[in-house]
């Protein structure tokens, strides 16, 4: 079975504190790429980053001054478009920092793929990329960059190439929904 994890689609990070016109631009991709997972049959996972209401105290708070994604807030939630996207199958973890930790209990492992798509590239999305990739290192896993969107398109080449540097297969690179705006 393969695994689609759709890291911190949250409205936050779309069109909320943090969000982008490019974030904004990847939702119809991600959704559309939700319901092709669980029509086959396949497993998908969300990330939520998920912060207190103290996160301005925090050390990421004092690198990133904007409070976003608090525990219950509405830029904490995903948008209902992509739950309903998952339907019934929809597994939520929380994670507390960029990368979640307990993959190792959720992923099996096996030899089946593992597909990366969500927000941000650059943040995010390349550091669950990179904690999967060194938990099961003879996997395939695969990020879309066609449902994602860094910080800024430049972040966002720059994740990119990192993750290929590091034996991350990367699919649709340069076919980004923003690019032609």
């Amino acid at each position: 079975m393969r695994t689609l994890i759709v890291v911190d689609m949250q409205k936050d990070f779309i069109d909320g504190a943090l969000g982008s016109a490019e974030a904004v631009q990847i939702v119809s991709n991600v959704a559309k790429k939700i319901k092709a997972y669980i029509k086959k049959g396949d497993r998908v996972i969300f990330t939520r980053d998920t912060h207190k209401k103290n996160y301005l105290s925090t050390r990421e708070g004092k690198y990133l001054p904007v409070t976003h994604c608090v525990k219950g807030s509405d830029g904490w939630q995903i948008p209902e478009k992509l739950c309903k996207a998952a339907g019934e199958e929809l597994l939520i973890v929380d994670k507390p920092s960029f990368g979640y930790v307990g993959w190792k209990n959720i992923l099996k492992n096996d030899n089946d793929p593992i597909e990366l798509i969500g927000l941000c590239t650059d943040i995010c999305v390349v550091s669950n990329a990179l904690m999967i990739k060194n938990l099961f290192p003879e996997r395939d896993i695969i990020v879309d960059s066609a449902c994602c969107a860094g910080v800024t398109p430049d972040s966002h080449d720059a994740a990119v190439r990192t993750m290929k540097s590091c034996q991350i297969d990367i699919k649709n690179e340069g076919k980004e929904p923003w690019r032609k705006a």
